[in-house]
């Protein structure tokens, strides 16, 4: 029996994708019916923990995040008796009385630093870079990251294995007929974007691209763009610029939204638009497919290796281009019905049960080395 220890604080992390990562993840761990046990080290609401999971309480240490990876979350793997540690977000402790796999999602601010103006975040990097260098493996989530990883830190392709992840079950696509209820202030047509609204995901652009396509096609003049997700400080700057357009209407910003919510949202839109500059992976991408939506996205970082040819690639700083495209799928039912059927084709390659195995095996060979 492998006994695997699982960062507990995970579960409720204040990033959306790890915590859908680490459920995803550990419920499909579970389902393997292989010889494993996960315990959760830490973590003060054992309400958000997967049923099967353990539990170990959190054991005293500093009161800050840092004292919990370098003091708290050791301490707890020592009393829970592990095989292996898993760090699934970036930060690992230094030491640890069991081997220590890391996963990391991207490197995204230590390559592009300017993206990440905090008065501390040299401190961030310096934690982040250590981190990858003291754990035994290191999972990523594509080639994309597993390059950028290499670059950014020197870690040597050996040390990593890309374990692209999975979407829920709860993203299926619909009877456009029988769709879900849309939340308040949301009318369709809209294009929709699922993501923390950051200075890296190119909103400015997309929201410059779809007041031109309200001025230019009929079918476009009620569009909106819906934006789901945190505010890490341009959401006020991408409304803005609808309102001194004259077409306030254009944004609707949700903030966050459940589940049950997110994919009534996904079945309702036009096309999920994604024009980032970097992402390791890109989750909203495979949500979308297996929701039957049409996906735009950057043809840049890991959109490409995700989508394939299942969507629209397309330069993310041509905003003529983005413009044309929406245009465009909105005048074309045939084009819009070809990307729903290869995007769901597209979106059944990514299960967390391969994530799972991936995993599992790294798991197995760290304790054999």
């Amino acid at each position: 029996m492998l006994r695997i220890g699982i960062d507990g604080r995970a579960f409720a992390s204040p990033a959306a994708g790890v915590r859908r990562y680490i459920k995803g993840l550990t419920c499909a761990l579970l389902a393997l019916g292989e010889p494993l046990e996960l315990v959760a080290l830490g973590g003060r609401d054992t309400s958000l923990l997967p049923a099967g999971i353990g539990h170990v309480a959190e054991p005293p240490h500093p009161p800050t995040n840092l004292g919990w990876t370098l003091v708290g979350l050791p301490r707890a793997a020592r009393r829970a008796g592990v095989d292996v540690v898993h760090a699934p977000a970036y930060t690992a402790p230094f030491w640890s009385p069991a081997p220590v796999v890391l996963t990391i999602h991207d490197v995204s601010y230590e390559r592009h630093p300017q993206w990440y103006p905090y008065r501390r975040d040299w401190a961030r990097r310096a934690f982040y870079r250590r981190s990858a260098h003291v754990a035994s493996q290191i999972l990523t989530v594509s080639r994309f990251s597993a390059a950028e990883i290499t670059a950014a830190y020197g870690i040597p392709a050996g040390r990593m294995t890309v374990t692209p992840l999975g979407v829920d079950g709860a993203f299926v696509a619909k009877d456009p007929r029988s769709l879900g209820q849309l939340p308040p202030g949301v009318t369709s047509p809209y294009l929709l974007h699922v993501g923390d609204l950051h200075e890296r995901r190119n909103l400015t652009m997309l929201v410059g691209a779809v007041l031109s396509a309200r001025r230019q096609s009929q079918a476009a003049r009620a569009l909106s763009l819906v934006l789901v997700g945190t505010d890490l400080g341009v959401g006020d700057a991408v409304s803005a610029i609808a309102v001194e357009a004259g077409a306030s209407d254009a944004v609707v910003r949700l903030g966050s939204v459940n589940e049950r919510r997110l994919r009534a949202l996904y079945q309702g839109s036009v096309a999920l638009v994604y024009p980032s500059f970097y992402e390791g992976f890109g989750l909203p991408l495979v949500e979308a497919m297996a929701c039957g939506t049409p996906v735009i996205a950057s043809n840049v970082a890991s959109m490409p290796e995700v989508l394939g040819d299942a969507g629209i690639l397309i330069d993310p700083s041509d905003e003529g281009a983005w413009t044309r495209a929406i245009i465009d799928l909105m005048s074309d039912d045939e084009k819009r019905g070809r990307l729903r059927e290869a995007g769901l084709r597209r979106a059944g390659e990514f299960t967390w049960e391969r994530t799972a195995r991936l995993t599992l095996d790294v798991y197995r060979r760290t304790v054999a080395r």
